[in-house]
C-alpha cells in the first residue's frame, strides 16, 4: 500500500511534499511545545535561585533543602504512568493544558512557605501536578515523527531545559536583588510569583491552540495528513509487537532504559538544583553574577543538543551518540569537584558537565520510543522517565546530606561522576537494531 502510494505520487515529489508537511508540523507544535516546557522548568528549578535567600531566612539546612528539593521527584514518580495513559486516552490538548494550570498554581504557592514541612508538602505536589508533562509530550511527538525525524525535534524540545537556566537564571538573579522586600516580600518569594504566570497563561492557549492528532487539525493539507499518518503506521508495524500497555512493564528492556535514564537523570538534577551552589562556593557572591554565570554551561549544551542529534539523525547511530556524552558529563562533575575556590576551571568543568548530561538526555528519548507503539509507549515512556527520575530525589537529596556532613560537594560529585559513567556502559547492552532508526 505504501509502495503504491510512492509509486503513485513519484519518489522525488513524494519526498517534497513530506518536507513541506513535516515543516508545517515542527512549525506548528515544537515552538509552542517548547515554550511549553520552558516554562515547566522555569517553576520546577527555580528553587535552586531561591535558596541562595530562603535558607538563611527561614534557618533551613542543606539536607532540609535537598530533601525538599528532591522530594518533588515522589508526587512525579507516583503519578507519572497514571497521568501518560490518561493522556493517550483523553488526548493531549486537554491533558497538558491541565498538567500546566495545576502546577502554576502549586508553583505560586510557594511563596507561602515558613516551615520545612510546608516547603515538603508543596514541592511534593508539585511533582504530581507536573507528573506526565515531559513523557506525555515526548508521546505526542510520536503520533506525529518517524524515528528517523525525532531524534534532532527531541532535541530542540529539550533545548528549553538550557534556555530556562540562560534566562532564568540571570532573571531570577535580578528578582532576588531587585524584588527584595517589595510590598513586605522577599526575593525568593517574588521570585515563585512572577515565575508562575507563563505557566498560567499558556495552560489556557494549550486548550485553544493544540491538536490531539494528525487527522483532526485543519492546517494540513489532506495530502500532508495522509503521508504522516503512513510514516508512522509503517514504523509502528516495525515495534515486535510491544503496543499492548503490559508490554510496557513485561518488557526487561524497558527496566533496563529505567536504570540508564536513572544514571543520567542524576547528572541532569546535580546540575539543576545545584548549579548556583556550586558557582557560589568558588567565591562568587551576587546573585545576578551567579545568574549570569549559570548561562554559560548552558549556552554550549543547546549547541551540542542540536549538534549531536542532527548527525545521530543522519548516521542513524544512538547508542555512542548517547554513551560519549555520558563520559563527558562524568569528567565534568570530576573536574568540578577537583576546581575548588578556582571559579574559572570550575565553570570550564560545569561547562562539560551541563553539555555532556543535557546532550545524553536528548539522545537516550530516541531508544524508548524505537521499540514501544501505541498504548505500551504511553506506558513505557511514562515508566522510563518515572524510574529516572527517582534520581532527582536521591541526587538532590544525597548532595544535600553529604554537604552537611562534610562540608564540601566533591565527594557527592565523584560519586555521581561514578554512576553516569556506568549509565553510559549499560547502554552497550541494548541491542542496536533496536534503536538505531
Amino acid at each position: 500500500m505504501v509502495g503504491a502510494s510512492i509509486a503513485g505520487l513519484g519518489l522525488e515529489p513524494r519526498l517534497e511534499a513530506e518536507e513541506r508537511a513535516y515543516r508545517k508540523v515542527t512549525m506548528r507544535i515544537v515552538p509552542f511545545l517548547f515554550i511549553c516546557y520552558l516554562a515547566a522548568y522555569l517553576d520546577r528549578v527555580n528553587v535552586g535561585f531561591a535558596k541562595l535567600q530562603m535558607l538563611t531566612e527561614l534557618n533551613f539546612s542543606e539536607t532540609i533543602y535537598g530533601f525538599g528539593a528532591g522530594i518533588f521527584f515522589l508526587g512525579y514518580v507516583l503519578f507519572e504512568v497514571p497521568s501518560n495513559i490518561i493522556m493517550h486516552r483523553v488526548g493531549a490538548r486537554l491533558w497538558i493544558a491541565r498538567i500546566m494550570l495545576t502546577w502554576g498554581l502549586i508553583s505560586g504557592a510557594m511563596v507561602f512557605v515558613h516551615t520545612p514541612l510546608s516547603f515538603y508538602v508543596l514541592r511534593f505536589l508539585l511533582g504530581m501536578a507536573e507528573a506526565g508533562f515531559i513523557p506525555g509530550v515526548l508521546l505526542y511527538l510520536t503520533y506525529w515523527y518517524p524515528a528517523n525525524r525525532r531524534g534532532r525535534i527531541t532535541a530542540i524540545f529539550l533545548t528549553a531545559i538550557p534556555m530556562a537556566s540562560i534566562f532564568g537564571g540571570p532573571l531570577s538573579g535580578w528578582i532576588l536583588n531587585e524584588a527584595s522586600g517589595a510590598h513586605g516580600l522577599s526575593g525568593w518569594q517574588w521570585l515563585f510569583l512572577a515565575e508562575t504566570i507563563p505557566s498560567l497563561i499558556l495552560g489556557i492557549v494549550t486548550l485553544f491552540y493544540l491538536d490531539d492528532r494528525v487527522a483532526s487539525v485543519k492546517w494540513l493539507a489532506d495530502e500532508e495528513k495522509r503521508l504522516i499518518v503512513e510514516n508512522i503506521a509503517r514504523e509502528d508495524k516495525e515495534k515486535e509487537g510491544f503496543s499492548e500497555l503490559s508490554s510496557a512493564f513485561k518488557t526487561g528492556r524497558v527496566w533496563l532504559l529505567g536504570l540508564i535514564y536513572f544514571c543520567i537523570a542524576s547528572g541532569i538534577y546535580i546540575i539543576s538544583f545545584w548549579l548556583p551552589t556550586l558557582i557560589k562556593q568558588t567565591g562568587v557572591a551576587d546573585p545576578l553574577q551567579i545568574g549570569l554565570l549559570t548561562a554559560l554551561p548552558y549556552i554550549v549544551a543547546i549547541i551540542a543538543m542540536i549538534t549531536v542529534n542532527g548527525h545521530a539523525d543522519r548516521a542513524r547511530e544512538r547508542r555512542w551518540h548517547t554513551i560519549i556524552p555520558c563520559l563527558v558529563t562524568a569528567a565534568g562533575l570530576i573536574v568540578t569537584a577537583l576546581a575548588g575556590s578556582n571559579t574559572l576551571v570550575a565553570m570550564a568543568g560545569l561547562i562539560l558537565a551541563t553539555a555532556g548530561a543535557s546532550t545524553a538526555q536528548s539522545s537516550f528519548w530516541t531508544f524508548p520510543a524505537a521499540f514501544l507503539g501505541g498504548a505500551a509507549a504511553a506506558a513505557g515512556i511514562a515508566l522510563v522517565n518515572s524510574l529516572g527520575n527517582i534520581a532527582g530525589f536521591a541526587s538532590t537529596f544525597l548532595v544535600g546530606w553529604m554537604k552537611d556532613l562534610t562540608q564540601s560537594t566533591s565527594a557527592s560529585l565523584y560519586l555521581f561522576a561514578a554512576l553516569i559513567a556506568i549509565g553510559g556502559a549499560l547502554i552497550l547492552t541494548i541491542p542496536g537494531r533496536l534503536v538505531n532508526k
